[in-house]
């Protein structure tokens, strides 16, 4: 090829990457808190209905000096863990064994097909007929609520492994169990791994809903006293301990994910 028609090709195979910035969602929060101060400082949003953040943090502030922050977040804490952690063990299971075994996946795909859609919160009232008022019957709902959506992503994320995969398992001889641990679950890891993401965001939905119908302690129950006494300011600092608590919970499952999935 003549030197005159020669060109340098650039390298089109970076796209795609997955990677984040990590000044990006500090530089969003901060317009997003600085937009809302100024316009609650220059009367655009009424104090009555949206006050400004320095009122916020105050309320958190006198929160914590009292105690009640401690006591509320670690009450909605012990149940949201509880009821997460049941819920998911049994889904896993479940959605493992759907996933394997031709039996469990006919009986277990119309079951969970018809049980799924039910609002598990307006189960609640069932729950305390049965177990009380007490912690049984919110810890019972959660782990509801978590189960089914767990069920589905572990099963779908066992049926989506390459079949050529463990074709190949097979054909050198591996044992059954040697296929299921080396094979079938590091290849359903990732799918498992973002239904956990889901389910601990709909714990956190259901841990509230609950403790807003039967609990005297916990962020649920504080936010609606807050919102009867017409406290807006602590009713939006209990908001924001909620949304501190599902940014913590993403934190740590993403640590998770980079430690389980290192081998991506």
């Amino acid at each position: 090829m003549p030197e005159a028609q020669q060109r340098t090709v650039a390298f089109r195979g970076a796209g795609f990457v997955p990677g984040t910035k990590r000044w990006a969602p500090w530089l969003a929060f901060a317009v997003i808190i600085g937009c809302w101060e100024a316009a609650s400082r220059s009367g655009l949003l009424p104090s009555l209905f949206m006050p400004a953040p320095s009122e916020v943090v105050r309320a958190l502030y006198s929160l914590a000096v009292d105690g009640k922050l401690v006591a509320h977040v670690s009450a909605s804490l012990q149940r949201i863990l509880l009821g997460w952690f049941l819920g998911s063990v049994g889904g896993v299971a479940i959605g493992f064994a759907m996933g394997i075994f031709v039996v469990a996946r006919s009986v277990g795909l119309p079951v969970v097909s018809a049980l799924f859609p039910i609002p598990k919160i307006a189960l609640l009232p069932l729950f305390i007929l049965w177990f009380g008022i007490g912690e049984p019957s919110k810890i019972a709902t959660i782990g509801l609520g978590v189960f089914f959506p767990t069920v589905v992503s572990a099963f779908s994320a066992v049926d989506n492994v390459p079949r050529n995969l463990i074709r190949m398992a097979q054909s050198f001889g591996l044992s059954t169990t040697a296929i299921v641990f080396k094979v079938i679950l590091p290849g359903a890891m990732p799918g498992i791994l973002a239904g956990f993401r889901i389910t601990s965001s709909i714990a956190l939905i259901l841990v509230v809903s609950a403790e807003m119908i039967g609990a005297q302690t916990g962020i649920g129950a504080f936010v609606l006293a807050a919102g009867n006494l017409m406290q807006i300011d602590q009713l939006i600092a209990g908001v924001v301990l909620l949304s501190l608590l599902g940014l913590t919970v993403s934190f740590l499952l993403s640590l998770t994910e980079k430690t389980v999935l290192r081998w991506r």
